[in-house]
């Protein structure tokens, strides 16, 4: 038996329940352009450095409690959430960030491997309109070694977003 090629697809590079979610989505075709990478890519800028882009162009999946009611945020990697507008967006009291078992309970996936769609439960996503600069982003794949591209538009439909403007403003 013969080692794979180095830059081989790896047919399990997905999490499994995502590349479910992906081919009841029917999309199929994109499990074998997921990459996974020996490092992690828990972060932002650790996914940025592993596929040389932007950090920009990582597409994060956060997870925030809207008067504990779960809700996905989708924000490009070189911003941060504005937790004011994304309470003022969905007209909540209080907005905080998710603990670790409300992420786990609501998406199915760790912190760090959340992908954008394909969750344990439906929530409403919120999806930064900045995501919509560039022509493709990088999203995790449900591991934190694993992502896929993704034209955004496309990935904010499959996820259910709604487009807002929910960064935080540098001064």
């Amino acid at each position: 038996m013969t080692a794979p090629a180095e830059n081989a697809p790896e047919e399990n590079a997905a999490h499994p329940r995502f590349a479910e979610a992906l081919r009841e989505l029917g999309l199929d075709d994109l499990i074998p352009r997921v990459r996974r990478f020996p490092d992690a890519t828990r972060t932002a800028a650790e996914a940025a450095a592993a596929i040389g882009c932007d950090l920009s162009q990582i597409c994060k999946s956060l997870i925030f409690a809207a008067d504990g009611v779960p809700v996905l945020v989708l924000m490009d990697g070189a911003s941060r959430v504005d937790v004011e507008l994304v309470r003022r967006e969905l007209g909540a009291e209080k907005v905080t960030r998710a603990k670790v078992d409300l992420v786990r309970e609501t998406t199915g996936y760790a912190i760090g491997g959340v992908p954008p769609f394909g969750h344990a439960s439906r929530t409403r996503v919120l999806a930064d309109r900045s995501l919509l600069d560039h022509e493709t982003v990088w999203a995790a794949a449900g591991t934190p070694y694993a992502v896929f591209p993704m034209d955004p538009k496309t990935l904010i439909a499959h996820a259910g977003g709604t487009l807002v403007d929910v960064r935080e403003q540098t001064q």
